[in-house]
């Protein structure tokens, strides 16, 4: 995994766990303008029919954006998904997926970020926006 050292705030502690680690998914970027993650699809992320389901593919998006977020919005700012569209473009049974998020409008309470699903042979398989709220940990809700 990679940094820029662009914010000085580098979400580390969470990068490993939670939905990532449970769908055997890794970042290799993770910077306030760029988060790349990875993984091999296995049955752990099939529907029932045999292909990736959605849910994974919304999952892996809103991860890598919200980790973005945290990036660009620095310590002490706890950062929550409010909304997420993410469509859904190829079927998948097997290979290397990666999720690669960019913001689209970084704002001090709200921010927007886009991700694209590619396969192996750069084909996209899901894109999706996801719109993030940034708040000041220990501020009243």
């Amino acid at each position: 995994m990679t940094s820029d050292g662009e914010t000085g705030h580098f979400p580390t502690d969470y990068a490993d766990k939670g939905f990532t680690a449970a769908m055997g998914m890794s970042y290799t970027r993770l910077t306030a303008t760029e988060v790349i993650m990875e993984w091999t699809v296995s049955e752990v992320h099939y529907q029932p029919f045999g292909i990736v389901h959605g849910g994974v593919y919304c999952g892996a998006i809103e991860t890598a954006c919200s980790m973005g977020a945290a990036a660009a919005a620095g310590p002490g700012v706890e950062v929550m998904g409010v909304e997420n569209q993410t469509s859904f473009l190829r079927a998948v049974r097997s290979g290397k997926l990666t999720v690669r998020a960019t913001p689209v409008q970084v704002g001090r309470r709200l921010q927007l970020w886009e991700a694209r699903v590619t396969d192996e042979q750069d084909r996209i398989i899901a894109s999706g926006k996801v719109r993030i709220f940034c708040e000041r940990k220990g501020a009243p809700a």
